[in-house]
């Protein structure tokens, strides 16, 4: 007996409800991406390693997918070496590529290979999967899709407003009212290291912040202890834990807090241009608010911090998130290009609108009509029909076997259509159609000349 199949874990099929609730995402945010002015690319599904390595901290690192090398991939390796069971060690020399675990270094990549050919500012959008060998749950899955903007050769901070407006666009456009928009600076949490004394310990302690929400105040306590940094230098960050009040009134405690340190007072600038431009142009449904937990341990963040969280009530991680990034292209040759993007975390959002029941009525109505096959005459005329429907815009099709008609009126329900075609021999004799409502059971005749009057009233 043939084993049962399976998929990986973390990874999923799509069934054709799910696929079009999932386009109607992405088409809503490419919709609003391309009325932003961004513009379409697309890069491989996976990269050469040093490419991806080293770019997320060690923890992003570890997440990385590797692909084997094609042929007898253990023969680059020396007995010593595969002795040691050094994975780190041995991984260098049988893998060469890997899949991309996000879309803002590829990006980076793609940038500085095509330098030439672009106009800066750059603003590109990208949609396309992303591999990440995480522990699977709720929300998290180890293929998912992410939809990215991002904009490469501009420092100015009306992108960041920009993009402030861009979150509130596409949720507003989704009726997904009560997201908040969180952000934070990472010179002001790098302001925040050096003044309580962290300073070398910058990565430990944004990395530890960041799971303030996840562990609690205790927890990322004993994180930081463990990464060595001084009770002290916590004792001196625990206002942070507790910090409260509207988003000026958060900005008013940080500049005191922060007034020592050149950097952490430059990030606080930077945060309250944006705070008080947003406040000066207003947002639909979306809500700013100041978050300095906020980390996402990212190393190349270097200047605003984005994190999107779901409506209150609705247990869901962020939704989307970003940040500035002045030299990410550096690390590929190309110096002094400032860059900022964010991503939507389509799976989370689809989770939320399925939770809140937000997806469109008729969103799974994938057949408009169906015309029921009596027989070889009867259907050649459906077709017919249907050809001219098609020809119309309407999602139309005619039942391919003159089965019982329980049959086929069982497939129109399951297939939720709305309206089902009779053509028998009295409609043939007729010249005519006979339309199901199959919502209120009622039936009415149209000509077959006159297929305009019936799509008119559809």
């Amino acid at each position: 007996m043939a084993q049962k199949p399976s998929i990986p874990k973390g990874t999923r099929d799509f069934t054709p409800s799910e696929v079009v609730k999932r386009n109607y995402i992405f088409d809503t945010i490419k919709k609003n991406f391309q009325t932003f002015g961004f513009q379409p690319i697309e890069t491989p599904s996976f990269e050469n390693s040093d490419t991806l390595m080293g770019k997320y901290g060690d923890e992003g690192d570890r997440l990385i997918f590797k692909i084997l090398n094609s042929g007898d991939y253990l023969n680059k390796v020396d007995d010593a070496t595969y002795r040691e069971k050094n994975s780190n060690a041995i991984t260098s020399k049988i893998s060469e590529k890997a899949l991309r675990y996000d879309l803002t270094v590829p990006f980076a990549r793609y940038v500085v290979m095509h330098q030439n050919e672009i106009d800066f500012p750059f603003k590109r959008y990208q949609i396309q999967p992303v591999w990440r060998a995480d522990r699977p749950q709720k929300g998290r899955f180890r293929e998912f899709y992410q939809c990215d903007a991002d904009v490469v050769g501009s420092d100015s901070l009306l992108q960041e407003v920009e993009f402030v407006q861009l979150y509130d666009a596409v949720f507003a456009d989704l009726k997904l009212d009560g997201v908040t928009i969180k952000m934070n600076n990472r010179k002001i949490l790098a302001g925040i290291a050096e003044v309580i004394g962290a300073k070398d310990n910058l990565i430990d302690f944004t990395v530890a912040l960041d799971k303030l929400d996840k562990i609690g105040e205790e927890g990322v306590k004993k994180e930081m202890l463990e990464k060595g940094i001084s009770e002290t230098a916590i004792e001196k960050a625990s206002p942070l834990f507790k910090l409260t009040g509207t988003n000026l009134e958060q900005l008013d405690a940080l500049e005191k807090l922060l007034s020592s340190s050149e950097e952490g007072a430059k990030g606080v600038a930077e945060l309250r241009f944006i705070i008080e431009t947003i406040s000066e142009l207003g947002l639909q449904t979306a809500t700013l608010a100041i978050d300095v937990t906020l980390a996402r341990g990212l190393n190349y963040y270097t200047g605003a911090i984005f994190e999107v969280g779901a409506p209150e009530g609705v247990k869901m991680g962020s939704i989307g998130g970003g940040g500035r990034y002045d030299d990410l292209t550096g690390i590929f040759g190309l110096k002094d290009v400032s860059g900022v993007g964010i991503s939507f975390g389509l799976d989370r959002i689809y989770l939320v609108l399925e939770e809140l029941e937000l997806f469109p009525e008729a969103i799974d109505q994938s057949l408009q009509v169906l015309c029921v096959n009596f027989g070889d005459q009867e259907a050649l005329a459906a077709l017919k029909l249907v050809t001219n429907l098609r020809k119309q815009g309407v999602k139309a099709d005619v039942y391919p076997n003159s089965a019982k008609m329980q049959k086929q009126m069982k497939y129109a329900n399951n297939r939720n259509v709305p309206f089902v075609i009779l053509i028998g021999d009295e409609e043939l004799a007729n010249n005519s159609f006979v339309v199901k409502n199959m919502k209120e059971g009622s039936q009415e005749t149209y000509s077959l000349d006159k297929v305009a009057e019936f799509v008119k009233n559809l």
